[in-house]
């Protein structure tokens, strides 16, 4: 056997590298919560502020949060959006924003030569505090919007998504898309996202981030100094939790497309939950590990249905979605669906083997430090970690935890979690596409049941 041991080298440092971060967490004079993580070797900091002003805040004006987040380095104080770019990079910083259905978030990439970090962190402090909300700038931003909505609504793929997040959510926070719908984009006005920055980007609303080559000291004079023009404010009440669907269902959309896109699935797993690594672990089998998962190997592999199968369980601070996927030629839709239940089935029916479960641990703790050998991917999983309030050691704990999971932990998390009989199932896709009847599918899993 030949090693590569240039490789090696570098998966060890990378280990050292995690294994040694320790996050340092404490609170500003305002309340709001500070995460920071000292990394030394190169003279850079990553600096994020995170605020629970996600897309699940939208009320019924779905896409204001994603708009907001757009519009905030288009003007400041009396900095136009040429200004502000050209003030990061003359010192070589890079501004980034954004929002996922739970948060939004601004973040700086600076060196920390001390005029170099002190210019970056003005700039990025004025973008945090002062966004102008000019009205030509939001028309700008509103209309690059709208004409990209109008363009999703050429993208099955998209189309299969906004159904499918409809169906498992409902009426939920969660059910529709970051960036809303062309019928609530288009009455939305500045005022309208100057008031929501005014109610979510506050002081008691924000977690600061800070990775990268600074002392506590320095860490804790940035982060007051990004806090203090904000307003106090107040926390917004808890997002309501999801109820699960009452039955199963299933739903085509025509669309004049070659090939189909299927999703399947439910409402899954939280940030918190106890069954969180058993169901993670057990979805890599399935269909989380690509090309040495179950899907893959039974759709793609043994009857080249689709190119890939994949399952997901995205973890929100509410139950997020588990979804099952592939895309498949309209004529072979209804083959496909069969086999992707027909797998689910078993998998629910048998678990794991203790081949799987070895093969899947190696393949999720042997690559775990390379998800956190640079700063900014450090940063979004101290983001996670403080945004969801997980254990300071939680990377530290990571890979015994995953460990520690069962071929009966697994069996049983799923049979409590993801029941067939409230699967939602989308297709989209041409005429050919017709879904598998709800009698063939359950008479499928009886017979993967029986071992047939």
């Amino acid at each position: 056997m030949r090693f590569n041991l240039f490789g090696l080298i570098l998966l060890l440092l990378s280990q050292s590298a995690w294994a040694a971060a320790k996050i340092e967490h404490w609170q500003t004079a305002q309340g709001s919560r500070v995460y920071f993580v000292h990394t030394g070797g190169l003279p850079m900091a990553d600096i994020r502020v995170v605020f629970d002003a996600g897309s699940a805040r939208d009320g019924a004006q779905f896409g204001i949060a994603s708009l907001t987040s757009a519009l905030l380095d288009s003007g400041a104080a009396n900095l136009s959006a040429d200004d502000i770019a050209q003030r990061f990079e003359s010192v070589g910083a890079q501004y980034g924003a954004g929002v996922s259905e739970d948060m939004a978030w601004l973040s700086v990439r600076t060196l920390t030569d001390r005029a170099l970090f002190d210019k970056a962190l003005a700039t990025f402090e004025t973008v945090l505090s002062q966004p102008a909300f000019n009205e030509a700038d939001f028309q700008r931003e509103k209309a690059r919007t709208l004409a990209g909505l109008k363009h999703r609504e050429e993208s099955p793929g998209e189309i299969a998504g906004i159904a499918f997040n409809k169906a498992v959510f409902g009426d939920h926070p969660y059910a529709h898309p970051e960036a809303g719908l062309i019928e609530t984009v288009a009455p939305l006005t500045a005022a309208d996202l100057k008031a929501f920055y005014q109610r979510y980007y506050v002081a008691s609303n924000a977690m600061v981030v800070i990775v990268g080559d600074l002392s506590r000291q320095q860490a804790e004079q940035a982060a007051d100094q990004l806090l203090t023009k904000l307003t106090q404010g107040e926390k917004p009440a808890e997002i309501p939790p999801v109820t699960m669907p009452s039955q199963t269902s299933e739903q085509h959309i025509e669309f004049p497309s070659t090939q189909t896109h299927v999703l399947v699935g439910l409402p899954g797993t939280y940030r918190k939950d106890p069954d969180y690594f058993a169901l993670y672990v057990g979805n890599h089998i399935l269909g989380g590990g690509s090309m040495v998962s179950r899907l893959f190997e039974e759709v793609r592999e043994k009857r080249g249905l689709a190119y890939g199968a994949y399952s997901v369980f995205a973890p929100m601070y509410r139950q997020g979605p588990f979804m099952m996927s592939l895309q498949t030629r309209n004529d072979q839709t209804g083959q496909a669906l069969q086999v992707l239940r027909q797998t689910f089935a078993e998998f629910l029916a048998k678990g794991p083997s203790d081949a799987e479960l070895t093969a899947a641990k190696q393949n999720i703790t042997g690559g775990f430090a390379l998800r956190l050998d640079t700063n900014a991917k450090l940063s979004d999983y101290v983001a996670m970690i403080g945004f969801y309030q997980q254990p300071l050691d939680y990377l530290d704990t990571f890979q015994s935890k995953v460990e520690a999971v069962s071929v009966e932990q697994i069996k049983d998390a799923f049979a409590r979690r993801v029941k067939p009989e409230l699967l939602q199932t989308v297709t989209v896709g041409g005429a050919a596409a017709k879904p598998t009847p709800a009698k063939q599918a359950k008479a499928t899993e009886a017979e993967a049941e029986a071992g047939e």
